[in-house]
């Protein structure tokens, strides 16, 4: 009987390891996702400003960015699959941020393809509140992984 309530209790801590490097590695890849998403559309916006840019520049970053947004979805998706429940709703407070940072930037690139120019003061007002108002959803999530993972002094 002993045996057996060991190998209960090696099975457990086993799953807790998995489940630890499960929410590490989702966890790591959001943050990398973000960060991927932000540099993508930062990319596009110093194009939209750059008078000597193209369209044409402007809809190869688009589509970069368009790409980053699809990993960071993804990465979204397995945050809140890895869960707690804590980190799984900070992941989609920071998908709801980088979903407003994403819609100021489509919106811009829409205007200056319609406009023929990218210097639009209000899109890029719009882009930069949006981009600044991502900043403490991301760092929230960035604690509720910490302290999911035990990692808080």
């Amino acid at each position: 009987m002993s045996q057996s309530a060991q190998q209960r209790r090696q099975q457990q801590a086993d799953r807790e390891i998995r489940l630890e490097a499960t929410r590490r590695d989702a966890y790591s890849a959001l943050i990398d996702a973000s960060k991927q998403l932000s540099a993508a559309w930062w990319r596009v916006a110093d194009q939209l400003r750059d008078a000597t840019s193209t369209p044409e520049q402007w809809q190869e970053s688009a589509d970069t960015a368009h790409s980053a947004w699809m990993r960071f979805s993804t990465a979204v998706a397995s945050v809140t699959v890895a869960g707690p429940r804590p980190v799984a709703e900070a992941a989609d407070s920071l998908r709801r941020s980088m979903y407003a940072l994403d819609k100021a930037a489509m919106d811009w690139h829409k205007a200056a393809r319609r406009e023929g120019t990218g210097l639009i003061e209000a899109c890029d007002a719009r882009y930069r509140e949006a981009a600044k108002a991502k900043r403490a959803p991301s760092s929230e999530f960035q604690l509720a992984a910490r302290k999911a993972l035990n990692a808080e002094d």
